[in-house]
């Protein structure tokens, strides 16, 4: 159901006074395009060529909806600012599918490794836990870049996990993708928390804002959201822009620095190191830092973590002897150790108590059902 065919809340209306205000605001550029914006309106018309609709803000025609109306402008969708810079949501014309298209080099590795990884048969592995690429199109203003258009995903924790089993889902699904990656001789480099995302198309029934992602596509109502416990989601790595990839017959050696996790000791600008190693810190490094040092209850998973960033990069795990592990760790934990909500670490003892009680009846409402059901 659109806006027009809602009735607005309260919140997303203005006085006559507050939108005399906002029209002032709005003619001495409040919610003008940001420079990284004015990129994709400077390609509005040509991506709607070759079949992607950016949204309404960034149509050169573009007027702001809110003037001449009692409207909030924080509450429309067009003068939602987009913060990323080099990637941008759009809607594909032939089926209305949401897509994510990203300026890239052409004279980097980037494009070429991520339609690699999801070409022919590989995008059909179950293992494949890369973002799909659909097509990659001409830059009409910069020969030297062009635009990949991708699968639409959100970050992998928002909205935060729940339970137990669903961090032992996240670590297994981002393992699995690793060994994927690895067994094609391509090592990501950067696999930190921000190059992780998710379909959380089963989690959100209403759909959400690409940019306020707790909103719903119009930017006015909360959007609503499901568990990943009773709604699984599928996790991906994103962004190849500092992968490599090798030859069988090639010695996997690099160097550089670049990367959102600095704290990898091998890395270097002058001393070559392996990459594969690389890949298992940055990913072990996440599990600790995102989930370990963050809540209780995980420390089962200890041991693999710590192994995955020791600081030698030789003594780490290989991707498919860490995935083994965690296959056979899950094998000794119940399902109710599993069903079992996550406990932060910063909870006083008053929420713990509210919060065991509820996760107590819960469990029991959920065997209650099951017995039901047999």
């Amino acid at each position: 159901m659109s806006v027009a065919a809602q009735k607005l809340p309260s919140y997303a209306l203005c006085t006559p006074e507050e939108a005399e205000e906002y029209a002032r605001d709005t003619k001495e550029g409040h919610w003008n395009l940001l420079p990284h914006e004015t990129f994709w309106r400077e390609r509005y018309i040509y991506l709607e060529s070759k079949g992607y609709k950016l949204r309404p803000r960034f149509d050169p025609t573009w007027t702001p909806s809110w003037l001449g109306t009692n409207r909030d402008p924080d509450f429309c969708e067009d003068s939602v600012i987009s913060m990323k810079s080099g990637i941008i949501d759009a809607t594909r014309l032939s089926d209305g599918v949401r897509v994510m298209i990203k300026s890239v080099s052409r004279i980097k590795d980037e494009a070429p490794i991520a339609r690699f990884l999801t070409s022919g048969d590989l995008v059909q592995d179950p293992t494949n836990h890369c973002v799909p690429v659909f097509g990659v199109v001409d830059d009409p203003h910069d020969a030297s870049k062009a635009m990949m258009v991708m699968q639409y995903l959100r970050p992998f924790d928002k909205p935060e996990f729940r339970t137990i089993g669903e961090v032992v889902d996240f670590v297994a699904q981002t393992l699995e993708g690793l060994c994927f990656i690895h067994s094609h001789l391509v090592a990501h480099r950067d696999c930190a928390a921000a190059n992780i995302m998710m379909d959380a198309s089963h989690l959100f029934p209403k759909g959400h804002h690409p940019v306020r992602l707790e909103y719903t596509a119009d930017a006015v109502f909360d959007a609503p959201h499901l568990t990943r416990s009773d709604h699984p989601v599928k996790y991906y790595f994103v962004d190849f822009g500092l992968s490599s990839r090798f030859k069988p017959d090639e010695s996997p050696l690099v160097v550089g620095t670049k990367g959102r996790d600095k704290e990898p000791p091998e890395l270097s600008d002058r001393q070559p190191y392996n990459p594969f190693p690389l890949d298992i810190f940055i990913l072990g490094n996440l599990y600790l830092k995102g989930f370990l040092e963050k809540y209780h209850g995980l420390d089962f998973l200890e041991p693999l973590v710590v192994s995955m960033v020791h600081r030698q990069p030789d003594q780490r795990p290989t991707a498919q002897s860490a995935h083994q592990s965690l296959r056979e760790l899950r094998t000794t934990l119940g399902e109710t150790t599993l069903r079992w909500r996550l406990r932060s670490r910063q909870e006083g003892t008053s929420e713990r108590v509210v919060y065991d009680t509820i996760a107590v009846a819960r469990e029991g409402l959920y065997q209650l059902k099951r017995m039901m059901m047999t």
